[in-house]
């Protein structure tokens, strides 16, 4: 593949420099390193964007999060640990925060990171020019003006952040906020080199244009082929990292992505639905399995748009009591996921999962009231629904809308016509509510249940079943301030589950095959799956 000059010489100096531990001891564990510290793993599809900004994808952000660094990282247990900031003071109502950077930050093209970098990024990301799909974010850290600067209706300098020096940055927020300081690991809130997007507009993150300040810089990327990132030497703790170089390869398909790993030529790839118990015998030291802060659910289109029997919150209930979610994860999936009655895993950090009333019910008792409730908007075997369901190509989606296609033609009589498409053709036709029902999965920007719910709040930019609920809001809103919004939380769950905009199936649990030599660096414990390729290492075998 052709490279640029620029990122030839790049990856030269990045040779020179050298794998600090290669074919040593690990400092810590005292393992023995192996020489080449190479981390190679498979992704399902090309992501969106490597701009922290415009990015919105969970691959794409985890490329994001080597390119760049934020205020905060997150240890392998998913604790808080300094990035860029070194710590930070709060005033007596915790409505201001001020973070202190460290002095020996740098960008790769040598130039200090200071608090203005992450001034720019912010009002960036809140600027109504960006058309960032994560603009909500400002609102979700509740910064001080967020909704106006967002409509274009107040100027970026009156969003609550602003540089009191180079290495000072205050935060102003709206009212007082909890968990504000876990929304910094978020890849939007990176910083962003405005010299370098003047200069270069959408073509700044191209290997050959790209400035970052993380431990690692984009030195190739084809697009749905392959993306390489190799360290950066400007990193202010490169001298501590470990893996020189990650490389992610596109593979649209799951078994052949197994085999590669089985062939040697991939660290990491994700076990096909399935095929877990099988592994897990074969090859115990491979394959592991571990919650993860993720829902996958389908979505449905309540829009104005919406079919009118998507709009019957009867047929929205109905669709959702018959799905068998036992099934889902005991026959079709099999790697210990836990069946979804509500949006909010009870993984998430101070979340008790409420008692949704269908939660409860044996799958004959919901059967039998699905089959109810469509008679009673006037849909069976002599008026049948025709709807169909989209999903982004996988063939772990196309099991389970398979399975669920029979769940509600068997019990149902609807007839489903199940639609693939391309993840970035998925998101814009999900985006821009051209589907009926679609698949979903959402993983927590942040450990806490807001990061779930306020997916279903009216102004959310995720909100692709386009509900609007002005309780949900008020409760959602007034969660933000209080010290246990555990109760609205609940009420929110309750309302939703009643509401049915969209469908919870199951919480997801992360099952990989897993090279032995990765697997004692890998976060297993990080429920939010934040890894750095930076934290890794692969042991001599």
């Amino acid at each position: 593949m052709n490279i640029s000059i620029k990122a030839a010489l790049l990856g030269s100096a990045i040779a020179l420099a050298g794998p600090a531990f290669a074919d040593k001891m690990h400092p810590t564990t005292g393992e023995k390193l192996a020489e080449d510290q190479t981390f190679t793993y498979r992704v399902l599809d090309e992501h969106t964007s490597v701009d922290p900004q415009i990015v919105e994808d969970v691959s794409g952000s985890e490329i994001v999060r080597d390119l760049f660094e934020g205020l905060y990282n997150q240890d392998k247990d998913g604790n808080l640990v300094p990035g860029v900031a070194t710590g930070y003071s709060t005033n007596d109502d915790k409505t201001v925060y001020t973070f202190t950077l460290r002095d020996n930050a740098k960008w790769s093209d040598g130039k200090p990171v200071t608090a203005q970098d992450f001034v720019y990024a912010w009002q960036r990301l809140a600027d109504p020019a960006t058309a960032s799909e994560y603009q909500w974010y400002v609102e979700v850290m509740n910064l001080k003006n967020a909704g106006p600067v967002m409509a274009g209706e107040a100027p970026l300098s009156d969003l609550g952040v602003k540089a009191i020096d180079d290495h000072t940055l205050e935060v102003t927020l709206a009212s007082s906020l909890p968990y504000f300081a876990k929304t910094t690991t978020h890849a939007s809130t990176f910083p962003a080199p405005k010299w370098a997007i003047d200069e270069h507009g959408t073509d700044w993150i191209k290997p050959e244009n790209i400035v970052v300040n993380g431990a690692y810089t984009l030195t190739e990327h084809v697009a749905n082929e392959r993306s390489v990132r190799e360290r950066n030497p400007m990193y202010w703790d490169n001298e501590n990292t470990i893996i020189d170089k990650t490389v992610a390869l596109v593979i649209n398909d799951e078994n052949v992505a197994l085999t590669r790993y089985q062939a040697g030529e991939l660290d990491r790839t994700e076990i096909p639905a399935g095929q877990y118990p099988a592994l897990e015998q074969s090859h115990p030291e491979e394959a592991v399995i571990f919650p993860r802060l993720c829902s996958y659910y389908y979505t449905i289109n309540v829009s104005d748009s919406a079919p009118e029997f998507l709009k019957d919150v009867r047929v929205r209930q109905a669709l959702s009591y018959a799905i068998d979610r036992d099934v889902i994860t005991e026959k079709v999936l099999q790697a210990g996921e836990i069946p979804a009655y509500t949006f909010t895993p009870g993984a998430t950090a101070g979340f008790e999962v409420p008692a949704v009333d269908y939660a409860g019910w044996s799958q004959d008792e919901r059967n039998a009231k699905a089959v109810e409730l469509m008679a009673e908007a006037g849909y069976g075997a002599d008026n049948p629904i025709d709807l169909t369901l989209l999903y982004n190509t996988s063939e772990a989606h196309k099991k389970i809308a398979l399975a669920v296609s029979q769940m509600w033609k068997q019990n149902l009589g609807v007839k489903v016509t199940l639609e693939n498409q391309e993840w970035k053709t998925y998101l814009t036709t999900r985006g821009e509510q051209n589907y009926e029902v679609a698949r979903a999965g959402w993983c927590g920007d942040y450990n806490e249940a807001s990061t779930f719910l306020d997916l279903v709040q009216s102004g959310s930019g995720y909100n692709d079943a386009k509900y609007a609920n002005e309780m949900v809001d008020s409760l959602l809103a007034d969660a933000k301030t209080m010290d246990n919004p555990q109760p609205n939380y609940s009420k929110v769950e309750e309302i939703i589950a009643a509401d049915m905009p969209i469908i919870p199936i199951y919480h997801y649990s992360e099952d990989y095959m897993l090279s032995p030599e990765i697997v004692g660096s890998w976060p297993v414990n990080n429920v939010e799956q934040n890894w750095y390729s930076k934290d890794l290492y692969k042991v001599a075998k």
